[in-house]
Order: structure tokens, then sequence, then C-alpha cells
């Protein structure tokens, strides 16, 4: 039953992380492209600033949930006396997912500061040089994260 749910929150979080990384690039960027600078850039603010804050916790989460599931695997096989070798799968899901969380502490704690930083300061130049630059790696953690899905899928 704990493995279950720890399962399921781990799925969840990463469905919400993943699947809101691919709204804001596919449907809310494109949406408020044509706002005027201001505007547009105090609302992604606005957006980000709840959404990063909730992925903070979401992709610790992520990795808890899943550094124990594996460790919990692990515990069962040794004590019935057997040899625990992670699945090729398993492992690359939790290379890319940590690298995933690595990737999501830069945009949290070093790009969107300086973003929002722009942002308070209503320095449009720079706020829109930072949110370019945040939704480049928000971009790439999107990618890895549908990339670590279709792995995981697949094999």
């Amino acid at each position: 039953m704990l493995y279950a749910s720890l399962k399921t929150l781990h799925l969840l979080s990463i469905v919400i992380w993943v699947g809101g990384m691919f709204f804001a690039h596919f449907f809310l960027r494109p949406a408020v492209a044509g706002l005027d600078a201001p505007v547009r850039l105090k609302l992604l603010h606005g957006v980000m600033k709840p959404f990063l804050g909730l992925v903070t916790y979401l992709s610790l989460l992520t990795l808890f949930t899943g550094l124990w599931m594996i460790g919990n695997v692990a515990k069962t096989v040794v004590q019935a006396g057997g040899s625990f070798d992670m699945p090729l799968d398993w492992t690359l899901m939790a290379v890319l997912g940590t690298l995933m969380v690595l990737i999501f502490g830069h945009i949290r704690f070093a790009l969107f500061g300086r973003f929002q930083k722009a942002v308070l300061a209503e320095d449009w130049s720079a706020a829109g040089t930072a949110m370019g630059t945040l939704r480049q790696w928000v971009f790439v953690n999107l990618c890895i994260g549908l990339v670590t899905i279709v792995v995981t899928l697949l094999t």
C-alpha cells in the first residue's frame, strides 16, 4: 500500500510538472506574445512565481519517492537472498530525473531570481532577456521530461 501510494505521488508530481511546462511553452507563451512588454512580463511573472514554488516541492517529492521506490525494491530483493541489478530504464529515469531537478534548481533560484528582480524594477529590457533565457531552460527540461517518460514506457 505504501509503495502504491508513493508511486501515485511520484507520477502525479511528474504529470503536474511536465504538463505545466508543456502548457506554458506551447500555449501560454504564444497567447501572450502580442501583449506589450510590461503587461506580458508581469503576467508571466504572476504565473511563473506560484508554478515554480509548487514545482520546488514537486521536484523534491519526485526525487524522494523515486529513490525510496528503488531502495525499497533493492532491499526486498537483497532480503530475499537475491542480487539487485537496477534495470536500465530505472537507471535512465533516475539520471534524467536528477538532471531535471538540477536544471529546475537553476531555473528557480538563478534565472527566475533575475527575471523577478527585473520585473519588480520595471526594467522591461532586462526582464525580457531573463524571460528568454528562462524559457530556453524550461524547454530543455520539458524535452528531458518527455524523453524520460517515453524511455520509461518503451523499455
